[in-house]
This record gives C-alpha cells, structure tokens and sequence, in this order.
C-alpha cells in the first residue's frame, strides 16, 4: 500500500494541467516533467522498449514469457490534469482508516469532504483515502490509472512464475482537453487491444460512451443609442438567450443520467453588438445524436428567418463539430475483451458495474483509429475539482485486476470465448429499461 501511496503521489505533486488554447502537443510544457519521469521511472523497474515520441507519448513493452501465441494486449492511461480545476500545487492528505465522518480539507477556508453530500464516501469507510486540501484538484483522473499500470508491470517483472503475453503500455498528454489519441500511433503500439484505466470507483467496466459533438454561435447585433433604440437595436446577447431557451430545458447534464443525452451551454461572452455561445451535444444513440444537431440547426434557422429583414443577413452563424463517436460499435465485434475483465473482476471479488460511460476516453477515439479499447476503473471520485479523492485499496484492486487480465490473456483460447452477439445485447436493452 505504501509503495502506491507514494508512487502516485510523486505524480500529482507534477503539474500536468493541459491547455485547449494551445495548437502544440503537448499542449503544455509542463506535461513534459511527468512523461520523463515515466519513462526514466519505466526503465528502472525492467520495462523493455522504452520511448518517448516528440509529442510526450510514452509507450513500453513487457515481453511475453510464456512459449505459446498469445494475442498482445495494451494498458493506457494519461498523464494531464483537466484545465477545469487548477493542478498547480497539489498537496494530498492521507486519511487513515476513514471513519465515515466529514473531512476537513481545507480548516481555513471551511471546505470539507462530507458523505452528506457525496454520499460515495460511505462505502470506503475502514479505508484509506487520499484527497486534496481543498485548494485544488487532486489528479487520480489520471495519475492512479498511470500508478496502477506501472505497479503492475513492476509485480509482473518480479513474479515471474505468472504467466503472460507480451503487454504494450502508453501513457497519454491532452487527453482532458480531447486531444489524447489524436497522434497515437496504433501501428507502432502493436497490440491486438487495450484497457484504458480511466474509470471512476471500483468494478466499474465501460465499452460504450457518448457521441459527442462541440457548436460554437456567433450571435450579430445593432448597437443604437438606448433612448432611440426603437425597433433599430438589435440586442445580440437577448438573441442568444432566445436561442438556449428554445433548447430542452429538461435534457441538461444536471437532469440526466445513464443513457440520457443532453445539451449543455459551456461558455458564454457577448455585448450588444456580438454574442459567442459555446455549448456541447452528447447522446449515447446516434440516431438520437443526429436528432439534437438538427434541432440546433433548426433553431438557428429560425432565429435567422425572423431576424432576416431587419439585419439584412444571417444573424446566427452556426458551427457544429464532431468530437468522438461511442466505442460500442467497435467493441461489440470482439465482445469477449470486455467478457475478459469482467472475469478478471469477478475472480478477485471486484464486483462488475458495467455501465455506459457519459462522457468520453481515449479509448473511444482509439477503438475507432482500429484499437478496440474498454474503460476499467482507475478507483478515484468526484474528478476535476477540490473534492476528488481515491481510496487506496481500490487502486491497490486495479493493480490486481491487470494483473489477472494478463494472466487470463495467457490462458484462455480465443477460438472459443466470444458471446453470441444478441445475447449481450439482449442483456443491454435489460439495463436501459
């Protein structure tokens, strides 16, 4: 338990925050620190082919040590923080034998960590946890995925009594601000299919995600002297309200969960003369995705129609943006890698929550780029801001669940483990009811 307390705190106290308004990759240089680390980190525990790419990707091979083919497998994970949250001068608190209480994470500030609210916290009482003091994130998204991928690979060299296939591992910049997979090199990582270790808590085992797509609105207006205003200003920033109140006001984040989509306003900024909107569309349905981007058409039509004489041009332009598109019709192919994990957990005592993902990884870019590519728990909760903690033993669990997943990748014969497609999706219809 030790040796992950400390590993994984030696990665968030590096600030890794990424940066959407940088056009480099990384798009911090500060990202740099860690991913050196890693892979000077990578080489002194035995890891074998170990490189660094110009654009920080780290990738290493573990070579098989049974006699056999075995089909290679790859283990990924990132190593920037979200740009939501400041990451700078992370200082975690270790809380021994959590008793179920409040936790004071930050005294002078009055910011505690209570299972009032985050009732989660009740299910690791007895544990120990990790969380921030209060002032910033913590970065467990995902510094304990990165954490238990090394520390496995760590005990596989130092057992080698169990048995294993050759293991590619990766570790990711910018995947927080949608930019992780963009320059992997699936060639080069040569695996026939990964985990990310992305996760939230414990069990939980994702092969679907969000079809995501960004709009960006510029909204025109007039500007006119208030006291002789009538019926010649033109009031950009009312218009773009107009806009966000002909959206459904019930399929927003804060009123959906599982396999609801929703719409969701990000950014705002305007005077009277322009207005720029940004929002984001996520459904898990591509036939309900399409729906909501020509629902947004439609409205800015509409506004456009009303506003054509009196403007004299579109008043509304309009940009609609394809982000990343839902693994499962990549992983339903080759079912019997989510079939794997699940295993691996069950054999462990992990019980398998296995769950749409309502957001995105660089698993699903990944399983789209040819690399089918699940999500299993990393152990961390309430990600991107001063709440976030993880539970030790869970990581500690993570570590075991790679570990078994190489060990079962070694002996199971693929000719015979797939599931009949319908049956899982018989079993998926059951969980959307």
């Amino acid at each position: 338990m030790q040796h992950i307390i400390d590993r994984f705190i030696s990665y968030v106290t590096i600030d890794t925050e990424s940066d959407p308004n940088s056009d480099s990759t990384p798009s911090t240089e500060k990202q740099w620190n860690l991913a050196n680390k890693l892979v000077e980190e990578l080489k002194a525990i035995g890891m074998e082919d170990v490189t660094i790419d110009k654009h920080s990707y780290v990738m290493a091979t573990l070579p098989s040590n049974v006699e056999h083919t075995v089909p290679t497998i790859g283990f990924v994970a990132h190593f920037d923080t979200t740009p939501d949250f400041t990451g700078k001068d992370v200082t975690p608190q270790i809380i021994e034998n959590y008793d179920g209480g409040d936790i004071v994470l930050n005294e002078k500030e009055n910011i505690i960590l209570s299972p009032n609210y985050f009732k989660d916290l009740l299910q690791y009482k007895g544990q120990t946890l990790i969380t921030t003091n209060g002032l910033t994130l913590l970065g467990a998204d995902d510094k304990a995925g990165i954490t238990e991928i090394v520390t496995a690979m760590e005990y596989l060299i130092q057992n080698p009594e169990i048995k294993h296939g050759k293991i590619r591992i990766c570790f990711t910049p910018d995947e927080e601000i949608g930019r992780g997979a963009d320059l992997f090199d699936v060639e080069k990582f040569g695996a026939a299919w990964a985990y990310t270790m992305d996760g939230s808590q414990i069990g939980e085992l994702e092969y679907e995600n969000f079809n995501a797509a960004g709009v960006k609105i510029t909204f025109r207006g007039k500007s006119v002297h208030p006291g002789y205003a009538k019926g010649k200003m033109i009031n950009s920033m009312l218009i773009a309200n107009d806009f966000i109140n002909e959206l459904p006001h019930d399929e927003i984040p804060q009123e959906t969960k599982g396999y609801q989509g929703f719409f969701h306003v990000t950014d705002i900024q305007g005077s009277i003369e322009e207005t720029k909107l940004q929002l984001i569309i996520r459904d898990h349905s591509m036939k309900k995705f399409i729906k909501r981007k020509e629902l947004v058409s439609k409205i800015v039509k509409k506004i456009n129609k009303k506003f054509s004489k009196q403007f004299g041009a579109d008043i509304a332009i309009c940009e609609v943006k394809d982000q990343y598109y839902n693994m499962k019709e990549k992983v339903v192919p080759v079912l019997f890698i989510v079939d794997l994990a699940e295993k691996a957990m069950i054999s462990l005592d992990i019980k398998p929550l296995i769950k749409p993902i309502r957001g995105g990884t660089d698993g699903c870019r990944l399983s789209y780029m040819g690399l089918p590519c699940p999500n299993i728990f990393a152990g961390g909760h309430n990600f991107h801001g001063k709440y976030e903690y993880v539970p030790v033993e869970s990581m500690q669990k993570a570590v075991e669940v790679i570990v078994k997943i190489a060990e079962l990748t070694a002996t199971t014969d693929f000719n015979n483990t797939e599931e009949p497609q319908d049956t899982r999706e018989k079993k998926d219809k059951k969980k959307k009811k």
